[in-house]
């Protein structure tokens, strides 16, 4: 099947799993990366080896008519920011990748809070454009079971690794999977999270400090430690009684770091204080 590819390197498998079925890409859709939370690289080298055109601009009426064109069946979508509308007097079929279990999970990047949540289980949808963001007609999806010491960065891995397993799914069966497909329902609405909650709060427990950290992983937390802001990656903690006031810097060696939470101490043990970036790697 010929088809063109909108996303980044976040769910860039799915564009390397249809070429790998045997689909056609016609053009890649992308935008501009900022190198240090998201990435490009890797799906727009693809496509420059397969000398496919490459549009970091978004996608307008003019460019699905271009796509309708050049025998473009279907628009597949993982990881592209900007509402595409108006698809269907173009393409017969258009799926967008969304990380989570439709229909609870709607919103931007829901990953964080479903582990700040503590959610027993996840999944990867494959789902129809619609007008609406994330509302569309389940084409198809997977779910797995969360740890308890799930991290972000491991539930980006299932969430890839089912996003995988479902493009393998379309490339076979795609006409089948669309004429099934069945309507979300109401759903649920996650907003993108909000500072506080990426923040370290020292007067919770060691429980809730290590999840708050696990929660956001490579893409890391926030913590005041005294007077200053530290970027969060790693930690460890245990329960211990103590009478040190919440976040008291009690115990330094080298860079590893002790800290007084309400019931016990956190070992920030990846940690820096500059921010992603050219400073931190200078």
């Amino acid at each position: 099947m010929r088809f063109a590819f909108a996303g980044i390197d976040f769910l860039g498998d799915v564009f390397e799993t249809l070429l790998a079925k045997g689909w056609k890409p016609v053009k890649l859709f992308s935008r501009p990366c900022d190198g240090i939370y998201d990435f490009n690289d890797v799906t727009v080298s693809l496509a420059r080896t397969l000398r496919r055109p490459i549009q970091m601009t978004r996608i307008d009426q003019a460019d699905l008519a271009g796509l309708k064109a050049m025998g473009c069946e279907a628009l597949v979508v993982a990881g592209y920011p900007w509402l595409i509308t108006g698809w269907e007097r173009h393409l017969p079929y258009a799926v967008n990748f969304h990380p989570s279990p439709l229909p609870t999970g709607r919103g931007p990047y829901p990953l964080f809070q479903a582990i700040l949540d503590q959610v027993p289980d996840w999944g990867m949808t494959a789902h129809a454009l619609e007008p609406a963001f994330d509302t569309g007609a389940i084409v198809a999806q997977r779910r797995f079971a969360l740890g308890g010491q799930e991290t972000h960065d491991t539930l980006l891995a299932k969430c890839q690794m089912a996003a995988k397993s479902i493009a393998a799914d379309i490339a076979e069966s795609l006409p089948r999977l669309w004429s099934e497909a069945r309507p979300q329902g109401p759903g649920t609405y996650w907003p993108r999270v909000a500072q506080a909650q990426r923040t370290v709060d020292w007067t919770g427990t060691v429980r809730d400090v290590l999840r708050t950290v696990r929660a956001f992983g490579s893409i890391e937390a926030f913590a005041q430690v005294d007077t200053r802001y530290v970027y969060v990656w790693e930690a460890t903690g245990w329960v211990e009684p103590h009478r040190y006031r919440p976040g008291t810097l009690v115990h330094r060696h080298r860079k590893h770091l002790v800290v007084a939470a309400r019931d016990g101490f956190v070992q920030i043990t990846g940690w820096s204080p500059f921010a992603p970036g050219p400073a931190r790697r200078s």
